[in-house]
């Protein structure tokens, strides 16, 4: 029986649904971002065009893109919106979150733990395997591999491998889809999978795509060159997402891997980058020290690959 747990860390909260000790689905939530659901008050600042594309300001300072406007509002009006999509974290500034006008009172939403049915205060088996395939985008399976990429239009995922071009549509649709879930993508998603020599093999692809994917989702048929178009709803940043906004996915990946080093002082040793990140963000050097019992030190090492920070003595 599949179950979620989550797993509280610094500067985010992680959650993976897992079944016989794999993680099928799994989801990170970042500190300080309203998810998907929250209702808040925000000031409108402009009305957009032809009754599309209103733009709203929360009292923290943060931009809402209403793309549905906010019809009869005037500029400068106070009104309530829910988030239909948190930011996208990376190299595009301009990817607002997403809202809607509602009616609802301003409302925060209950712990991710709470809001999943999760066991709660776990340390997740196999979540480093898991990041690290959001930040290498490579997925190995018998007799082939995925890559993934994030694109500013979509995630593509291609399907290479040694099996014959109709086994390797089958079961690489298979993997896609599972890779889908597990790294928790959504928006538009194209797969390309090998040019399968058959209608039925294509057929089969899509069918084994059907078989993965939970509702709600929409896909077109595998076509004669092995692309298949997937769009699923989007409210968050998928792994890889968070992943492309690098130095901050390896800062909280390092003080997950620091947390786990046991009692005492220490010293993180990383990227340049990563360490700037931490030095930006002391309240979270400041949870690992509350939560080890002793004095947190940086170490900036151009040598150390991005990936690679250590916790080494103070």
């Amino acid at each position: 029986m599949p179950e979620w747990l989550v797993e509280r860390g610094i500067g985010e909260t992680r959650a993976a649904l897992v079944e016989g000790g794999e993680i099928i689905e799994a989801r990170i939530e970042l500190d300080g971002v309203r998810p998907a659901g929250s209702v808040r008050a925000v000031r409108l600042v402009n009305t957009g065009a032809k009754g599309r594309n209103a733009i709203a300001v929360s009292e923290g300072g943060t931009e809402y893109l209403l793309p549905r406007g906010a019809a009869g509002a005037t500029q400068g009006v106070t009104l309530a919106i829910e988030v239909t999509r948190e930011a996208i974290p990376g190299k595009e500034p301009w990817k607002r979150p997403l809202g809607r006008v509602t009616d609802k009172a301003p409302a925060e939403l209950p712990p991710l733990a709470e809001r999943l049915g999760a066991r709660d205060g776990e340390l997740i088996e196999g979540w480093e395997d898991l990041i690290d395939e959001a930040r290498g985008g490579t997925i190995t399976f018998a007799g082939g591999e995925l890559r993934v990429a994030a694109t500013p239009a979509m995630t593509l995922i291609d399907v290479d491998g040694f099996l014959s071009p109709d086994e390797l549509a089958v079961l690489g649709a298979t993997e896609a889809a599972k890779a889908i879930r597990r790294l928790d993508v959504g928006g538009s998603i194209g797969i390309d999978l090998p040019t399968a020599g058959s209608k039925a093999a294509r057929q089969r692809a899509a069918d084994a795509i059907d078989a993965v994917l939970p509702q709600p989702f929409e896909r077109t048929a595998v076509n004669g060159f092995g692309f298949v178009q997937i769009v699923r709803p989007r409210q968050r940043a998928s792994l890889v997402e968070l992943a492309n906004d690098r130095a901050s996915f390896e800062a909280r990946a390092l003080l997950r891997r620091a947390a786990t080093e046991g009692p005492g002082a220490m010293r993180l040793a990383a990227h340049p980058s990563v360490i700037a990140v931490l030095e930006r963000e002391a309240e979270w050097i400041t949870a690992l020290s509350r939560q080890l019992g002793g004095s947190i030190g940086l170490r900036a090492d151009p040598a150390i690959p991005m990936s690679g920070g250590y916790a080494e003595p103070a």
